[in-house]
């Protein structure tokens, strides 16, 4: 990896061809493409130059079991190569389930995802910024699949950075969805700052408001209704406050697109405004910046919030209009069995940026950040 060169002035996109192709079953929220439509519309765009992007590699079982137990990694890589899986592997390592189905590319998907969050720890040894969209997979155990999520690159990464010699760093996770597995993998440790906004009673109904992780993480699940206002006093009186006064050396951000209007597993209302202004903000706190994707499952809605996030670590400015060979890049893509498919909003084919979605301030939001701000006011 020594011929890598990385600055914050040149972030780096890390992506693959596996992505494209890919699918968890016709029926599965991951049967959409999103990373390869990233890829695309960065392109049509012109935010691709090739010096910028890498093919991600694929991590190896050694660097797997840095958090993940052979046993289970083993496991893995038999269902992929029989394309079955056994009444009792089904048990132990929760695979062949249907949130976690055998499809052909099980393992070498998600070890490619974790493979590039594991480069981006080597990355980001010094400083930089990257951004790796198919990684953000937050829920994955040590030796169990769960939630869609086979493997966890998001603790993959963070291992890798302290391996890179990067001890202090600040995970924010603005997925719909609790990071249980992250949660796991870094409980009772000062080192490693723990943030999450996340729909409340929405699976795996983990992170109450009350849950510490052993004292370094914040968790503030949100009520349904949860638009763009509400997040923006998230991030200024809660977010913003807390990472800075913790001086990470490095930030990951998962940055999973589910919780915007129209994705149908979450019943939050933000628009890709929301996740957008949060990057900026975060932008420049610590030497070291590492994204990630995570949930989304409405292809035009996951695809445009993404590319915006690649166009703002590059200093791009949004277009009002796509040029003609982005829009055909959002016309082509299908979303079968679901309704959003059949007439989607002309919006969502010319344009990457939302309308605001505003509203009154919850009471309850104000009320939870309210609390979490006194309670970890210690970093403050």
């Amino acid at each position: 990896m020594d011929h890598i060169h990385n600055s914050p002035r040149s972030p780096r996109f890390i992506g693959s061809e596996i992505y494209r192709g890919s699918s968890y079953g016709k029926w599965h929220p991951l049967r959409i493409p999103r990373v390869s439509t990233v890829m695309d519309l960065s392109r049509a765009l012109g935010w691709l130059p090739r010096e910028q992007y890498i093919t991600s590699p694929r991590a190896k079982q050694q660097a797997l079991t840095a958090w993940h137990t052979p046993e289970y990694i083993a496991a893995l890589q038999a269902a992929e190569n029989q394309q079955h899986v056994s009444a009792e592997a089904r048990a132990r390592f929760n695979l062949g389930t249907v949130s976690n189905p055998v499809f052909s590319e099980m393992f070498r998907r998600p070890a490619t995802s974790a493979g590039g969050s594991i480069l981006a720890g080597h990355l980001l040894a010094q400083s930089g910024v990257v951004f790796n969209p198919g990684g953000g997979t937050h829920h994955g155990m040590p030796g169990q699949a769960n939630g869609f999520c086979y493997l966890n690159d998001p603790v993959l990464a963070m291992k890798s950075l302290r391996a890179n010699g990067v001890q202090r760093i600040a995970y924010i996770d603005i997925d719909a969805h609790h990071p249980d597995g992250v949660a796991v993998g870094f409980s009772h440790d000062p080192d490693c700052l723990m943030i999450s906004v996340h729909e409340e009673n929405l699976w795996p109904k983990t992170g109450t408001l009350d849950d510490d992780a052993g004292g370094n993480a914040i968790n503030l699940p949100v009520p349904r209704g949860f638009h763009d206002d509400d997040m923006a006093l998230v991030r200024d009186s809660l977010l913003l406050p807390q990472v800075t006064a913790f001086r990470p050396e490095a930030i990951v951000l998962q940055c999973g697109a589910d919780g915007v209007r129209d994705d149908p597993l979450s019943h939050l209302c933000l628009s890709n405004n929301a996740h957008w202004q949060i990057l900026t903000t975060l932008i420049g706190i610590a030497p070291r910046l590492l994204v990630l994707g995570g949930g989304g499952y409405n292809p035009w809605t996951v695809g445009r919030l993404w590319t915006g996030l690649w166009g703002i670590l590059t200093g791009q400015d949004i277009p009002a209009r796509l040029p003609p060979d982005a829009e055909q890049i959002l016309r082509s893509l299908e979303f079968r069995g679901n309704s959003r498919g059949k007439n989607p909003p002309v919006s969502w084919l010319q344009t990457l940026q939302d309308p605001p979605s505003r509203g009154a301030l919850s009471e309850t939001v104000r009320a939870r950040v309210r609390h979490l701000s006194q309670r970890h006011a210690r970093w403050i």
